[in-house]
């Protein structure tokens, strides 16, 4: 957070030249990045599916085991300000990461902008309450196609 007087990090520092810290903060705790997604042969349009990792807690949208979740999940994306931009379209349109690489800023449900962690679920921006299942309860990817979200 910043004073009344001081613009917030994100305002002021490229994604690149935050810290550590101020990345992490970035997240939002949406949880909608653990989703699974399938690309289509043909188009190479990414679909999001409503099963997710197997290490998202639905109840609170956070990886269970986050420090070491390539160890369980050897193919998770790690986000950083190097790759970001090579990992851009697994990324929902609401994350913080993509809003500010692309000149947008937070929105005001955003955990940084609103001063509540829980803002995201109440906007209704993460998985909290929606029919998603774990990755573990349909375990076959040729079954999932059955569980793209649709939007629109």
């Amino acid at each position: 957070m910043s004073t009344p007087d001081q613009e917030p990090f994100w305002r002021t520092k490229s994604l690149e030249t935050m810290t550590r810290n101020e990345w992490e903060a970035l997240c939002d705790g949406c949880g909608r990045c653990c989703l699974n997604k399938l690309i289509d042969d043909n188009t190479d349009e990414i679909h999001t599916v409503a099963i997710s990792c197997k290490l998202l807690d639905l109840q609170t949208g956070r990886c269970q085991n986050y420090k070491h979740r390539r160890k369980f999940v050897p193919d998770c994306i790690m986000f950083t300000p190097k790759t970001l931009h090579e990992h851009l379209p697994w990324l929902p349109d609401s994350c913080a990461y993509r809003l500010l690489h692309e000149g947008y800023d937070l929105p005001e449900w955003h955990p940084l902008v609103s001063g509540d962690p829980g803002s995201v679920h109440k906007a209704g921006f993460s998985v909290q309450g929606k029919q998603i299942v774990s990755e573990e309860e349909v375990p076959e990817p040729s079954e999932w196609f059955d569980y793209i979200i649709r939007v629109g």
